[in-house]
């Protein structure tokens, strides 16, 4: 028999797992302990925080799914990042990070520097010669965000991997936009995948969570001590919840990205529209790189407006079916301006070295009907218009 492709995985895990009633999806265990069989005999699992069924059958859906030899689970996003940089890194340690990661990341990274936990060092990661010079600092983990939030920005996996592990260095990739639908950065070098499962993976945002997956079992064992050593770790309702939406993960993919081409269309004819960032666009400068290291090109885009900023929130306050928000990834579309709402721990400094400017505009296209978010942004632009006459 041939491997199960993706869809095949993400719909099959756990089902017809329950040996007691035969349910054909699996339970919800939410009991926080569990009996031992004898004195002295430990089973597999003992303590919610440490193992769960539900949290086992999530690590193994995302492990199977991204290539991987394991996988832990954890209660967020930013939580899986913490854990990885807890579990691998000391004081004199070195990470480097994309100069316009996610926001959250860069305050986290940035915090724990300042307080002596580890070093970090932010690079336009594509800037080939800016990355070889960081690279000569030795560095012990080097993560990568592509598509990057929130400009889209796309680094090439293969190779920085295979110049990261020259010097001795795993690479992470945050791999939240595209998902194992469209990219599969294990296969491409890299030692571990980063989720933010919040995200497209959970798919309805209804539930909070993070994980890491590995390309070895000793990663896998040593990141699951240290998440149940600090307690990062996710809960058995939340599992349940994720692995539920990942059943649909596949299907959910196709028609956000399909609705996505349908809007880039739409966008590249209006006039209050200047630069738009999208990898799927010919004038893109990651374009080629995308087409060879991903099988798709994902619902996130980004643009500048070129109207006033006045305009700007006029047009943001006028929209109906695209709700003002954090967070990305869910059935319902969003409009996010990440100066003021996702980046705004950045400080105006970084911000403008990553290039997120006070016109940028980030939207996640849902599960609408393409036409009608067409036509909201049609008349929001149309009032927008209006608004400067």
């Amino acid at each position: 028999m041939s491997p199960r492709k993706t869809a095949t995985i993400a719909v099959r895990t756990g089902i017809e797992s329950d040996t007691q009633h035969h349910a054909v999806v699996p339970p919800i265990y939410l009991s926080t302990n569990f009996g031992f069989p004898a004195f002295g005999e430990v089973p597999k699992y003992d303590y919610t925080r440490s193992g769960n069924p539900n949290r086992g059958l999530l690590e193994q859906a995302l492990s199977e799914l991204e290539s991987g030899k394991g996988a832990v689970v954890t209660n967020c996003g930013t939580s899986a990042l913490n854990l990885w940089v807890s579990a691998f890194l000391g004081p004199d340690d070195l990470i480097i990070a994309p100069h316009d990661c996610y926001g959250g990341t860069y305050r986290l990274f940035n915090t724990r520097a300042q307080k002596g936990d580890f070093r970090v060092l932010f690079v336009d990661q594509s800037d080939t010669q800016a990355l070889e010079s960081a690279l000569l600092q030795k560095p012990k983990l080097v993560l990568l965000e592509t598509p990057s939030n929130p400009l889209v920005r796309v680094i090439d996996i293969a190779q920085v991997c295979a110049k990261a592990h020259e010097v001795g260095a795993k690479v992470g990739v945050d791999n939240t936009f595209l998902t194992p639908i469209f990219q599969k950065p294990l296969e491409l070098g890299a030692d571990f995948v980063i989720h933010s499962t919040t995200k497209y993976i959970n798919g309805h945002s209804d539930v909070i969570g993070g994980v890491i997956i590995t390309k070895t079992e000793q990663d896998s064992t040593d990141l699951a001590w240290w998440g149940n050593c600090i307690g990062a770790t996710g809960t058995p309702f939340d599992s349940y919840m994720t692995l539920r939406g990942i059943r649909t993960l596949a299907a959910r993919m196709r028609v956000h990205e399909e609705s996505a081409k349908q809007i880039l269309a739409y966008l590249r004819s209006q006039s209050l529209i200047g630069r738009i960032y999208h990898p799927s666009l010919p004038e893109h400068p990651g374009h080629d790189i995308a087409k060879k290291q991903q099988s798709g090109f994902g619902s996130m885009l980004s643009f500048e407006f070129s109207g006033s900023f006045e305009q700007l929130k006029h047009f943001v306050g006028e929209l109906q079916l695209f709700s003002l928000a954090e967070s990305l990834g869910g059935v319902e579309s969003l409009i996010c301006h990440p100066a003021s709402m996702t980046h705004r721990a950045m400080g105006e400094e970084a911000l403008a070295k990553a290039g997120v400017s006070q016109q940028l505009l980030r939207l996640s296209v849902g599960l609408e009907d393409a036409e009608d978010l067409i036509d909201d942004l049609e008349q929001a632009f149309s009032k927008a218009k209006e608004f400067h006459q």
